[in-house]
C-alpha cells in the first residue's frame, strides 16, 4: 500500500525506532536537577564535588540542569519540611517519563538528625517514590557516582510498561 510515492510501513515501527533513539540519547546525556528539601548543605557540597573535574561525573554525560521539564534524574537532599513538600511534588510531576529519583544522605533516607522536628514531615520516599538511595552523612562523591551508574543502567533498559502508557 502506498501513499503517493512514500511506502507505508507498519504503524508501530517508527514509534519503536523513535523510542530507541530517545532511550539512547537519555543514556548518553542524562540531565539532573537538584532539590534541597531542608538539609544542612553537606550533601549539596558533595553533589557539587561530584561534578568537578576531580571526580568527573561528566564522563557519563551527566549535566546539572535548572528545569525539571528537561531533567531525567531528580537528586534530593535533606528531610522533607512542610514548606518544601509542595515544591518537591510539583518538581517531580513536571519531570517527563521515565523519571528517576535519588535520595542522597541520611536525612533524605531516614530524616537524619532532623527526624522528629516540628517542621519536618519525614524522608523523601514518604512524598515521592525513590529509585536509588545513597547513604552517608555526607555521602562520598564516589557513592553518588555509583548511584548515577545504576540509574544509567535503568535508563538503558527503557521505560517500564506503566511509564510508557502515561
Amino acid at each position: 500500500m502506498t501513499n503517493g510515492n512514500v511506502p507505508q510501513k507498519a504503524p508501530g515501527l517508527w514509534q519503536k525506532v523513535l523510542d530507541r533513539v530517545k532511550t539512547w540519547s537519555r543514556t548518553q546525556s542524562p540531565w539532573l536537577i537538584h532539590f534541597n528539601s531542608g538539609s544542612c548543605n553537606g550533601c549539596d557540597i558533595e553533589i557539587l564535588a561530584t561534578l568537578t573535574p576531580r571526580y568527573d561525573a561528566e564522563r557519563f554525560g551527566v549535566q546539572l540542569h535548572g528545569s525539571p521539564r528537561h531533567a531525567d534524574i531528580l537528586i534530593c537532599t535533606g528531610p522533607v519540611t512542610r514548606q518544601a513538600r509542595e515544591r518537591l511534588l510539583r518538581t517531580y510531576e513536571q519531570m517527563p517519563n521515565p523519571k528517576f529519583v535519588v535520595a542522597v544522605g541520611a536525612c533524605a533516607i531516614t530524616g537524619g538528625v532532623f527526624a522528629g522536628c516540628y517542621n519536618v514531615i519525614g524522608h523523601i520516599d514518604e512524598v515521592i517514590p525513590v529509585d536509588v538511595y545513597v547513604p552517608g552523612c555526607p555521602p562520598r562523591p564516589e557513592a553518588i557516582i555509583d548511584a548515577l551508574v545504576i540509574l544509567l543502567q535503568k535508563l538503558a533498559a527503557g521505560p517500564k510498561i506503566e511509564e510508557a502508557a502515561s
